[in-house]
């Protein structure tokens, strides 16, 4: 997916490729302003109208930028469907839960309004919400936060989507709503075969829920691994830098470690690798040319874009990075 350049243009996300198989999780990782949110809205179709996206997005064959708006309706909601990070501003403050939930099977689904009913007292016992009856006849403003992000889930699962998209569903919330949505997600998508496409800034939220891991930065992919083979040995240095997680065996109240300098200008074209001002290990190859994607050839499936990658270590337990 890419963005053709021309002067004024910011290229949020540049050249990005990826895969997902049914029943796969795959975590999208990167700090804010990497291009995540905007890969997924682009994906959905869904980026700000000024956004020109290029490249396909083929979803069971079909092409998803190909196809006119007036047929979207088919695929947005049956097909796919996301689950936003901040459920106060996706939910319409305006309309009671009821109507919230019945308005995608109604339209997509052609169930009627006693039918899709039916079905949203089901979405919402499914997503485990206390008197589900009450709750219809409620606006978002009384509910919890964690409330309120089940109900996003109960609606982006409305239709029986093959994938869905969880951009930073749990960020919001405190750690113990955060597991309690999380394993929500997994038992959902277990029992559903779903699809899904985890976006998080946090590599130890990935560690315990993502079967590969894509590393995005500037609007690139840095790394893509399996999620065991990107904790045994990461390979790109913006990914190892990635990880200021409290650890057991660190001293008590010791300082993270925090990357240097700034995230870079989408603005302002780059010649060589977007990291580059940023990492310790970078040479005049690594400013003035993009590093192509290398294969680690010990593990299928693991790719990276670094002209002097970090050497293979020996295996790391996933769970010292920390989980969710």
């Amino acid at each position: 997916m890419r963005a053709a350049h021309s002067p004024g243009e910011v290229r949020a996300v540049d050249g990005v490729s990826f895969d997902v198989r049914r029943g796969q999780t795959l975590g999208i990782a990167g700090e804010s302003g990497s291009g995540k949110s905007l890969l997924s809205r682009s994906i959905m179709r869904i980026a700000p109208g000024s956004a020109e996206v290029t490249g396909r997005v083929l979803l069971n064959g079909t092409d998803l930028l190909s196809v006119p708006r007036n047929r979207l309706g088919s695929f947005l909601g049956p097909q796919i469907a996301m689950v936003f990070q901040d459920p106060m501003t996706a939910l319409n403050p305006t309309l009671p839960i009821e109507r919230q939930l019945t308005e995608a099977p109604r339209r997509h689904l052609g169930l009627s309004a006693t039918k899709a009913r039916t079905r949203a007292l089901e979405l919402l016992e499914v997503v485990g919400i206390p008197e589900p009856r009450k709750r219809m006849t409620q606006y978002p403003h009384q509910l919890s936060g964690g409330m309120r992000q089940r109900v996003m889930i109960a609606i982006a699962l409305a239709c029986d989507p093959d994938v869905l998209i969880a951009d930073e569903a749990t960020t919001a919330l405190d750690v113990t709503v955060q597991r309690q949505i999380l394993d929500l997600l997994q038992k959902i998508q277990r029992e559903r075969q779903m699809s899904v496409l985890m976006v998080s800034h946090d590599l130890g939220v990935l560690a315990a829920r993502a079967d590969r891991i894509m590393v995005m930065y500037g609007g690139r992919v840095m790394e893509t691994a399996s999620t065991r083979d990107l904790f045994r040995g990461r390979r790109h240095r913006y990914t190892d830098a990635l990880r200021a997680i409290p650890r057991l065996d660190t001293p008590r109240h010791g300082m993270l470690t925090a990357i240097p300098g700034s995230p870079p200008d989408a603005a302002t074209p780059m010649a060589g690798c977007r990291f580059a001002p940023r990492c310790e290990a970078a040479q005049d190859d690594c400013r003035n040319k993009r590093p192509d994607e290398q294969d680690v050839a010990a593990e299928r499936g693991h790719r990276f874009t670094c002209y002097h990658p970090i050497a293979s270590r020996k295996p790391q337990a996933a769970a010292a990075e920390g989980s969710a």
